[in-house]
């Protein structure tokens, strides 16, 4: 059977919820966990515990996002780093900076953060052995609309400049396809996005407006997916627009 599961939620600008679909399910949710990332880099960097120009050297690449694993350079500080993760969710970039600061850090600042079913359990890998954590990142749509609004809001050490890194994604082909924005330079939207095989994920602000949507599906059904998830960019447009 192919089966497709969702997780969505709409909050507005007071933080109440305006539309949501089996907000609470937990999904695997791909490289949006990487937002747990950033976020400890920003903090490490607000507090003076990591320097944003300190050189951190690649280690082996991983295939798919990045252009890190493209370039000449094998030596790049970490804001460079974190702008990166934020631009083309880099795995490389990703990988190098989680090896910095920590897995368990990352978990233990969702953890004081709230989140009880949304974490990042593991580095990206190419291959994932029994050995490994079945999944990169998990997570709830009605979590990770409440981080995203977090974020934005300024409430969390270094959402300033996380919500930097995040404005320059390149990926709006999920639910903010909606919002007719050029991918290469845009204002007024903040999000990250997560792609593997049955993941598509999408959470972000617009114009105060937070959202996540989350699709977990069997066989070939990623077209269905998109479709579904550009009308419901265009529900929030709408929302938006009031």
């Amino acid at each position: 059977m192919d089966e497709l599961l969702w997780s969505v939620c709409v909050r507005g600008r007071s933080g109440a919820v305006l539309y949501e679909q089996d907000a609470a399910r937990v999904l695997s949710t791909a490289s949006v966990g990487k937002l747990l990332l950033l976020l400890e880099v920003a903090r490490r960097i607000d507090d003076g515990s990591l320097a944003a120009d300190e050189p951190l050297r690649r280690t082996a690449p991983v295939a798919d996002s990045g252009i890190w694993q493209h370039l000449a350079v094998d030596t790049l500080g970490v804001e460079d780093l974190a702008v990166l993760v934020g631009a083309v969710s880099d795995n490389l970039a990703t990988n190098v900076l989680l090896d910095r600061v920590g897995l368990d850090a990352v978990q233990t600042l969702g953890t004081r953060l709230g989140l009880r079913d949304t974490a990042l359990h593991d580095r990206v890998r190419d291959v994932r052995t029994p050995a490994d954590a079945p999944r990169l990142s998990s997570g709830s749509a009605l979590e990770l609309s409440r981080l995203m609004l977090g974020i934005h809001r300024g409430e969390y050490a270094g959402a300033a400049r996380v919500l930097g890194w995040l404005r320059n994604n390149t990926d709006l082909s999920m639910v903010a396809a909606a919002f007719d924005l050029d991918p290469l330079a845009h204002d007024g939207l903040w999000n990250k996005t997560g792609t593997d095989t049955g993941v598509r994920a999408d959470t972000g602000v617009v114009d105060g407006v937070a959202y996540a949507v989350v699709a977990n599906y069997a066989g070939d059904r990623t077209g269905e997916v998109l479709r579904t998830m550009r009308a419901l960019g265009r529900i929030i447009r709408d929302l938006v627009d009031r």
